[in-house]
């Protein structure tokens, strides 16, 4: 059997594994082996099993993912999510959509601080929906405000699928981080300014709430501080070059955790399950890793990653029109692979042919996170989506996804303006090859 024909099957049997319920990592894992013992015999793909866990799980560049999972357990378990939505509303509550308006400020805060779209929008869904409900809003726009401001989660550092698309490429961390920031900003301008947009037409969704005096929304930016403190604190010594992205995510666990203390809102039973939270989902991510890495083996024993790269590298439409073909790609995977799967299987794939058609690797990965962002929320599938309905169990799929698709129209617009100013996302990074005294000179005008 011919290489490519094995490597259909592989294809085949990893989408039908997961069609069949079986876990993403678990499918790809199961695929690729089975492949390996095809092409190259079983007892190289049954040594490969035994070779490739072990490597990845001890493989020190890894060690950045669990400490920056534990940083949002912490922060989760101390309320910050609470204090943030709390601000928002109190600031932008009586406007109409002002209560979306700082869900979508509080899922950008928290975002800064946790670093998963699935976290911040499973907690988001317990605080912030019960209010708007609530307040009048109807529950699919509030439910798809939440699952649009999750996806904020991985485009803000410290992100999980940055670092793995750095760890993939050998791309520098701290850069991807900070190309983030801009974009990750833009998301939450655009955000707001679409559910105002959406309030003008649809009024009913969404009506005012009560307006706080001055003093009240000071009062309630002093509850807000520590999320400040925390996120420049860890961009801030990368920035400096005070610690490593990985030794940065220790710092940041370890400050999360004495701000929850100091402040009385971590017990010794929550340092546990915060303990246990993160072993989960650290774990979680870990055996998707270790599925992606089979599976990526078992592609390139068959030459199908070496033949996909100059296929599309060679297709006469332009460097932008191969551009426009990877992103319509992960527009349709999306719909339907889970994104850390999606980033671990097509990065070896994609990333080549962008380097070779001499795009910015930096840039890039900022796209390609915003275009998985888009997939979070995207039918048929969307992970945010489905995580909100259940644990809004009477909120139907068919109402939140009508309630997301005005924010699909925006991500779909700042992924093309993105795509067409590389500068927004490339100014902070390169500010960081230039000594701080002349950064911050430059940012003052002298």
């Amino acid at each position: 059997m011919s290489g490519a024909w094995v490597a259909t099957f592989g294809f085949v049997l990893m989408f039908a594994l997961m069609f069949a319920r079986v876990p993403i990592g678990a499918a790809m894992g199961i695929a690729g082996v089975v492949g390996y013992g095809l092409v190259g015999g079983w007892g190289p793909a049954f040594a490969m099993l035994g070779q490739v866990p072990w490597s990845v799980v001890t493989d020190y560049s890894f060690s950045v993912i669990p400490m920056f999972v534990l940083m949002g357990a912490f922060t989760s378990a101390a309320g910050m999510s609470t204090d943030l939505f709390r601000a928002g509303e109190t600031w932008f509550g009586h406007r109409r959509g002002g209560l979306a308006i700082g869900t979508v400020f509080a899922c950008g805060g928290f975002a800064a601080i946790n670093g998963s779209s699935v976290a911040t929008a499973a907690t988001m869904t317990t605080v912030a929906l019960p209010e708007m409900r609530r307040g009048g809003y109807a529950p699919g726009f509030a439910a798809g405000v939440i699952a649009a401001g999750g996806t904020i989660g991985i485009m803000i550092p410290p992100s999980v699928i940055f670092m793995l698309y750095g760890i993939m490429t050998d791309t520098d961390i701290a850069k991807l981080f900070f190309a983030g920031v801009v974009p990750g900003l833009m998301a939450i301008a655009m955000y707001a300014a679409t559910v105002s947009l959406v309030g003008v037409f649809r009024p009913d969704w969404m009506p005012r709430g009560q307006r706080h005096g001055w003093g009240e929304r000071l009062r309630s930016l002093r509850n807000v501080w520590p999320v400040a403190l925390l996120f420049g604190f860890v961009l801030g010594g990368m920035y400096a070059g005070f610690f490593t992205t990985t030794e940065a995510a220790g710092m940041g666990a370890m400050g999360a955790l004495i701000l929850g203390v100091a402040r009385g809102r971590l017990d010794r039973r929550q340092l546990m399950d915060c303990l246990v939270d993160a072993l989960k989902v650290t774990a979680s991510i870990f055996v998707v890793v270790i599925g992606a890495y089979l599976f990526g083996y078992f592609l390139t024993i068959t030459q199908t990653t070496q033949s996909l790269v100059a296929w599309l590298a060679g297709l006469p439409v332009g460097p932008y029109g191969v551009l426009a073909l990877i992103l319509v790609g992960y527009l349709v995977l999306g719909a339907v692979m889970d994104e850390l799967a999606m980033i671990l299987l097509t990065v070896p794939i994609v990333f080549p042919v962008i380097v070779q058609l001499g795009f910015d690797p930096v840039w890039f990965g900022v796209v390609i996170v915003m275009a998985v962002t888009l997939g979070m929320i995207c039918p048929p599938v969307g992970i945010n989506v489905f995580v909100i309905n259940s644990i809004a169990t009477d909120v139907s799929l068919s109402r939140i996804y009508r309630g997301v698709m005005p924010f699909i129209a925006s991500d779909i617009l700042r992924l093309i303006i993105l795509c067409a100013f590389p500068a927004l996302s490339l100014a902070l990074p390169a500010a960081m090859d230039q000594p701080i005294g002349q950064v911050l000179r430059s940012l003052i005008g002298l």
